[in-house]
């Protein structure tokens, strides 16, 4: 998504009161498969189950997934749409050069396992054999600073971006970075879980010496001493996501003076942006204090370190025993996983991206023929229609609120108006003139694709900003908000059923799809985006009441989401996720008053028995379908800012009114709140 991803009025019906109509009821041309249905459930009790419990409780997780539902169904036919663009590609004898030959041979390198199997991983041992000649921090510095021109890890991420005080020029952010495990509590907490994650890591790093005949004593202890002292003195996620806290300008002379030891000058250079003025520090603490830790480690332990960052980035692209020590590690033992992805997907995945800012190999090239075949002019035509009603319908709840003064409404209303929106695909394509694809490289097509993605990133220093780049593929089934453009982006693979089809009723279309355009429309107007004006500038547009107001109303809807509990002793963590419930409950509500506009007064006609507002949302809750591994449930609740597809299907609905109206909610029913509690935000 990136980086980053609805709802009624009553009209009596007899549906709050009686079980929605029986699968077998339903013709075959229902807008509503039903079969997924639990019709025991009551929607006032759990619309979640009741929308997707019988599916819930007969659908197996994939062998080959962590978990499984709308969003992954809707990725695998992506994947598989995909699959006979490039295949095509494949075969077809495009000229040398072109966009199309380049995917066809990145395609041919991945699938010839024979040669993959026979190299084991001698692609490598020229970048092991420098890692070996490390001799210095200095060195090491060095190392850090190239690393992520190659898609490896590093304790320094580096990356340029938009300026978050000045969206018309770029800047070099640097932030914390190292670990392998999926969060820093893995590193710091005793539980089960956890404990099991640090064994199979240091497993998995001696695993990978001796398939590459490394002697050195321990690996994995060494590793795993490392990168806890790195977890350490890492930032937590709630304060990662604060836009205030990780904004930082140094000059870039002055930071360095600041933390002598990490040898910037260096680091940066190696990074190719030698010489930048200034400098964005997003972790200064931690910084600081890798400036403390860097020359207390000695060069031998950080060559063990640095040699198994880079095995792991590749060991998915060297022979098969790397690729099963990759897996069982990251896939089964950290996610659950029972069996590796096919071939033919992970080389999918790697041209043409795994989704929010991964952009694959070549993910535009795929893009173009994608919406060629896939996205109509219909479909961008209703999409355009249900962003206009959504952004008016948000513009009426702004003049409805009791919390917000006026002077801030009208702001509020001004940053609104500027508000700009990406349908299905960008008006221009990236290039990929200067990318060397060879039929029989595997890992270097992998190696010059990153470095290629790496030196167009830092290519924008000193260059205008440029609003029509996108941060997804139209390929990929997610939608964002980017604060610094305040966009909201919708790529050509969500506008599909279950999100949105012409063909569907209008409550499903705004339950669905509705629902997520005021989910990216709110995230403008949430406790991080609301920070930022409609020029997309870091900047308080608030007064000190209104934002004490605000406040109070997210306090209560953290307090909400913390009290949910996925698994035994593991709570969603509400101060993390508050962004994303946010922009779940106000965006549902918005999509459901411009549902009501889209009505005109009149009310359809019941669909299989449900009123229109009903239908809404069921279309709401039937897009969170979603089964998690154990394992990956543990994981998201670490590391993923949105919460449990049940929570997310569950926790607006009982906020809002028109919920209670249309399914007839009372006091005794599990999601009936009293209404003084109901939390209203935008």
């Amino acid at each position: 998504m990136v980086r980053r991803l609805l709802l009624l009025a009553l009209v009596a019906a007899p549906l709050s009161l009686r079980p929605a109509p029986a699968r077998a009821q339903a013709p075959a041309t229902a807008p509503v498969d039903v079969s997924a249905f639990d019709t025991k459930v009551r929607p006032q009790n759990d619309l979640y189950e009741y929308v997707n419990g019988t599916w819930l409780k007969e659908t197996p997780i994939p062998a080959d997934k962590s978990n499984y539902g709308a969003f992954i169904k809707l990725d695998d036919l992506s994947r598989e749409r995909i699959r006979a663009i490039v295949e095509q590609a494949a075969a077809a004898s495009a000229p040398a050069g072109s966009d199309a030959r380049k995917v066809g041979d990145f395609h041919r390198a991945f699938m010839d396992t024979e040669r993959v199997a026979k190299l084991g991983f001698t692609p490598l041992e020229p970048i092991l054999a420098h890692v070996a000649g490390m001799a210095s921090h200095d060195d090491v510095a060095h190392a850090f600073g190239a690393a992520g021109s190659f898609g490896v890890g590093s304790p320094i991420g580096h990356f340029v971006g938009i300026d978050d005080k000045d969206s018309t020029r770029h800047l070099t952010t640097v932030v914390q970075g190292g670990t392998t495990l999926p969060d820093r509590d893995y590193y710091l907490k005793d539980g089960e879980k956890e404990k099991a994650a640090r064994d199979a890591l240091v497993a998995y790093v001696d695993r990978l010496a001796a398939l590459t005949a490394d002697t050195t004593a321990h690996p994995g202890a060494t590793v795993l001493e490392v990168e806890k002292k790195l977890a350490e003195i890492q930032w937590p996620r709630v304060e990662l996501r604060d836009a205030i806290k990780t904004y930082n300008k140094f000059a870039a002379k002055d930071f360095a003076a600041k933390t002598p030891n990490l040898r910037w000058a260096t680091v940066l250079e190696a990074a190719g942006t030698p010489g930048i003025a200034e400098v964005n520090v997003a972790t200064p603490s931690y910084f600081e204090k890798l400036d403390a830790l860097f020359p207390t480690i000695d060069v031998a332990t950080w060559k063990t370190w640095v040699r198994f960052k880079l095995l792991d980035a590749y060991a998915t692209y060297l022979s098969p025993d790397f690729e099963k020590a990759h897996f069982d590690f990251h896939g089964r033992a950290i996610a659950g996983i029972q069996e590796e992805l096919p071939r033919w997907k992970r080389s999918v995945d790697a041209i043409s991206g795994k989704g929010a800012g991964d952009f694959g190999a070549l993910g535009d090239v795929l893009g173009k023929l994608y919406v060629k075949e896939h996205f109509t002019p219909e479909a961008k035509a209703r999409m355009d229609t249900l962003v206009k009603n959504l952004l008016a319908a948000f513009g009426s709840s702004i003049d409805e609120l009791e919390w917000m003064t006026p002077a801030t409404k009208t702001r509020a209303k001004g940053k609104l108006a500027k508000i700009t929106t990406k349908i299905g695909y960008p008006e221009k394509w990236r290039p990929y003139d200067g990318l060397e694809v060879k039929p029989d490289d595997l890992v270097g097509n992998v190696m010059r694709s990153r470095k290629f993605e790496h030196e167009r990133n830092v290519g924008k220093l000193g260059k205008p900003v440029d609003r029509e780049e996108w941060g997804m593929t139209p390929q990929t089934v997610n939608a964002y908000y980017n604060p610094s453009l305040n966009e909201i982006v919708f790529p050509a693979a969500i506008l599909q059923p279950p999100f949105f089809s012409v063909d569907a009723p209008d409550a499903l279309n705004y339950g669905g799809i509705g629902g997520v355009i005021g989910h990216e429309i709110s995230h403008a107007f949430d406790d991080q985006g609301s920070r930022y004006d409609g020029d997309g500038n870091l900047q308080n547009w608030w007064t000190d009441a209104d934002r004490v107001a605000f406040e109070a109303l997210t306090k209560r809807l953290v307090e909400q989401y913390s009290s949910y509990e996925p698994l035994p002793g593991r709570r969603v963590k509400g101060d993390f996720t508050l962004g994303e419930n946010i922009a779940d409950l106000s965006g549902l509500a918005v999509a459901y008053k411009a549902f009501q506009l889209a009505k005109g007064g009149k009310e359809p006609e019941k669909v299989q028995g449900w009123t229109a507002n009903q239908l809404f949302f069921v279309g709401w809750s039937r897009v969170w379908q979603r089964k998690y591994r154990d394992d990956e449930l543990v994981r998201r609740l670490l590391t993923d800012p949105h919460s449990p597809s049940r929570y997310r299907a569950n926790g607006p609905v009982s906020n809002l009114d028109a919920f209670y109206d249309a399914f007839e909610v009372k006091e005794g029913d599990a999601l009936w709140k009293p209404e003084q509690e109901r939390i209203r935000i935008w």
